[in-house]
């Protein structure tokens, strides 16, 4: 687990913030620029392309200029980061309560016998 912990400390930070996360889920239907991205959102574009800088440095996006047009597009090998933390997380709780249940079980069989 430690091995995700730089990558995963910049992925939910990134995803901690409304703005971020409503750039991100536009950009699941497809490339936007920027101009586009911001339209929503009642900020300055300098305050705006924050939030695109971030995104681009922690790997959730990637931009790219066509003339005066910056286009972003999602960045979908991140969310392997995180699926492979969430499946390491699955399976370490699962096999908590599999642990739980065998107890609670094998403890009511042991008052039920007695």
């Amino acid at each position: 687990m430690a091995q995700y912990s730089s990558q995963l400390d910049g992925v939910f930070q990134a995803v901690a913030d409304p703005t971020r996360r409503a750039v991100l889920g536009r950009l699941g239907t497809g490339p936007a620029s920027i101009g586009e991205l911001a339209a929503p959102f009642n900020m300055a574009l300098p305050s705006f392309m924050k939030h695109i800088r971030y995104l681009e440095n922690t790997g959730w996006i990637r931009t790219h200029k066509t003339g005066r047009v910056r286009t972003c597009t999602l960045e979908k090998k991140s969310f392997d980061v995180i699926e492979t933390w969430l499946s390491d997380q699955r399976s370490i709780w699962e096999g908590r309560t599999d642990r739980l249940e065998r107890f609670v079980t094998t403890t009511h069989d042991k008052e039920a016998s007695e």
